[in-house]
């Protein structure tokens, strides 16, 4: 089973049953231990043939030490320049347009950059800091606008959404590292499952809803049911978070190469971002007319 984020589809961290993309094998008796750093070797290491690994280095055979494995420092660095990056064109987009059809249409046409170069990045080898970083601009551009509308009709609704994903966030990372969830490749079977299936449903809602079949916004209306779809979508959100902390953990346990840590950061921001944009049309529907 691959991750819900496509930067993670390509290339996966799992120590266990290959549920991140790799058939991984369980070492052999005998053999190199997996999950000793740095740059881990033997059977079951997705990077013990890796591309930025010498040409002369053969699966399973001992590797020089390496002084360039990821780390959480590396991660938390790196996701800092992505959010941060994020939410500088957030507030350079709320600061500098005006709530208007034209800045909408602005946004819109950010989300769509932002969409393509994530796609881009998800289908190279290798991590592009330039791409990831761009990402986050038009990401953050889109968040700015979409922001000030909420803002110019529920006053305060992004500073509360923020609020609120901050704290969903850190409780999901707080039961990940309590062990209260554990990512296995039948939790990631269902979840995926789940979230493919939300995807597909809110795809023909919105068909539904552009010719005028369901009215109100559908499954997406400003009401009860919407709120309750809201719900699960942050529950999705944070079944993104738990993928992405399970296979940071093995990136780091496998010695991956440092530059993966910029994928580390882009899987977070996207599920952030998730988490974010429902948070906010949840704190919108709890908020009423006011």
């Amino acid at each position: 089973m691959r991750s819900s984020n496509p930067v993670f589809s390509r290339r996966g961290f799992s120590r266990d049953n290959g549920y991140a993309g790799f058939n991984a094998q369980q070492p052999q008796a005998g053999g190199p231990a997996v999950g000793t750093t740095p740059y881990a070797q033997g059977a079951g290491n997705p990077y013990a043939t890796n591309p930025y690994a010498p040409a002369d280095t053969q699966y399973g055979a001992p590797a020089p030490v390496r002084t360039n494995a990821m780390t959480m420092d590396d991660v938390v660095s790196r996701t800092a320049i992505t959010l941060g990056t994020v939410t500088v064109g957030a507030i350079l987009a709320w600061a500098v347009l005006p709530v208007s059809s034209t800045s909408y249409g602005l946004a819109i046409g950010a989300a769509l950059v932002a969409f393509v170069l994530a796609i881009v990045q998800s289908f190279k080898r290798t991590p592009s800091p330039a791409l990831i970083i761009g990402y986050a601009a038009f990401e953050g551009i889109f968040l700015g606008v979409i922001s000030e509308m909420y803002n110019s009709v529920w006053s305060g609704a992004p500073f509360q959404a923020v609020l609120g994903t901050m704290a969903v966030s850190g409780a999901t990372l707080f039961m990940y590292k309590a062990r209260w969830i554990r990512v296995t490749a039948r939790y990631a079977r269902i979840g995926m499952t789940i979230a493919i299936a939300f995807v597909v449903v809110m795809a023909v809602n919105l068909l539904l809803v552009l010719f005028g079949v369901a009215g109100d916004g559908g499954l997406r209306s400003f009401g009860p049911l919407g709120a309750i779809v809201g719900i699960l979508a942050i529950l999705i959100g944070c079944f993104f978070l738990t993928l992405d902390f399970k296979q940071i953990e093995d990136g780091i346990a496998y010695g991956a190469p440092r530059e993966e840590s910029w994928l580390a950061a882009f899987g977070i921001t996207m599920s952030l971002v998730w988490i974010y944009l429902e948070m906010l049309r949840l704190v919108a529907i709890f908020s009423g007319d006011d």
